[in-house]
């Protein structure tokens, strides 16, 4: 399998990723309509529902698994990127599930329920654990950067930016610096653990906003279901 972006892509109005199976290798997409162009026997694309949990975290109805022998090109709005991490073994890192673009057989997903604490700090109550061989495809605003933990000395990271996190992390809600820089600072996680945190380079930008909009239930099955939905629904 060969994932990469593609050079005429990589524009003010975006960046294209081009996928390249081999015969037999799968990849399943949680962005089916991200495809842009697709060469493969026409067999090779089938879409399916997601689970229920998968449904609720990424406010999607649809995933697409493809096979090879097949070529595909993705788009990916300005200043999103696609970074490809590969799993072995048990991972201790909790993901936001809002960030997986794709993943390949052999990833084992696992919903981890947050500590009371954990909930109130980070305004979430489930977080998306990874094992297994393979790979996964993290889509993020800005490029993706691993950030050594201390088990004394605190990290402080901007709550809008931790993609990832190790499951031992112990976490603080807080702000830094003297009294001026704190009054003028998004909240930012006071951090310290082992292993490495997964932060984006630059904050959301306003079409993954739109992303997980909260449309309503019966919005989102019709444009999921009906044929160009997506394009008469908004």
């Amino acid at each position: 399998m060969n994932i990469g972006p593609q050079q005429a892509g990589d524009a003010e109005n975006g960046r294209v990723e081009r996928f390249l199976l081999g015969a037999g290798e799968r990849v399943s997409l949680l962005y089916p309509g991200q495809i842009i162009a697709y060469r493969g026997a026409p067999q090779g694309r089938s879409d399916r529902f997601m689970t229920l949990k998968g449904m609720y975290r990424k406010r999607k109805l649809l995933q697409a698994d493809l096979t090879g022998p097949c070529e595909f090109l993705t788009a990916l709005p300005h200043g999103f990127y696609l970074k490809t991490l590969p799993i072995e073994g048990n991972s201790d890192l909790l993901f936001e599930f809002r960030n997986l673009f794709f993943y390949t057989p052999g990833i084992h997903m696992e919903h981890k329920l947050l500590q009371l604490k954990k909930m109130l700090v980070t305004r979430d109550w489930m977080k998306m654990k990874l094992s297994g061989e393979g790979l996964v495809g993290l889509l993020t605003y800005g490029p993706l950067y691993e950030i050594e933990l201390d088990e004394r000395e605190p990290l402080f990271v901007d709550a809008r930016c931790v993609v990832a996190m190790p499951e031992n992390a112990s976490l603080k809600l807080c702000v830094y610096g003297n009294h001026l820089a704190s009054q003028h600072m998004n909240y930012h996680w006071s951090m310290t653990g082992r292993g490495v945190a997964l932060v984006q380079g630059s904050l959301a930008g306003p079409e993954l906003e739109k992303e997980h909009r909260q449309d309503g239930l019966i919005k989102r099955v019709l444009r999921e279901v009906i044929p160009f939905g997506g394009v008469f629904i908004k």
